[in-house]
Formats: structure tokens, sequence, C-alpha cells
């Protein structure tokens, strides 16, 4: 999966996003802490690829704001 926006959010918030999202048939990785994602302590990111306006639009609002830039090499 080409990874393009990404979403750190506390380990707490896992299961109901992790959830909706299934049902949502979004496609997503949880990504720990790394040397390219630099997290918060006790928070993951939800990595998206790239997707159409209106899927986004849903992934924005589940969310409550714009995605950040998956950092690349």
């Amino acid at each position: 999966m080409e990874k393009s926006f990404y979403y750190s959010v506390a380990w707490s918030e896992i299961g109901y996003l992790k959830v909706a999202l299934e049902m949502m048939e979004i496609p997503f990785l949880i990504e720990q802490p790394t040397d390219r994602l630099q997290l918060s302590p006790g928070e993951v990111a939800f990595v998206f690829p790239d997707l159409n306006v209106r899927v986004y639009q849903g992934v924005r609002e589940l969310f409550g704001s714009h995605g950040k830039a998956y950092p690349h090499e």
C-alpha cells in the first residue's frame, strides 16, 4: 500500500476507529512510532493510501480533522 497520509491517535481510540473504518471498507494500516513517524508516547498512527474525495471526506469526519502527509524518504 502506498502511504499517503496519517492520523495520530491514543491507544485507547484504536478500537472504535478500526471498527468504523472496516465497516466503511476503507484501507488502512496501524503503525507504531518509528524513525519516520515521530508520535507522542501512547500514540499510534492510522495510515492511509490516496483516497478519492468522497472517501477522504468520510475519514476526515471520523477523525475530526485533515490528515498529516506521510513522510517519505
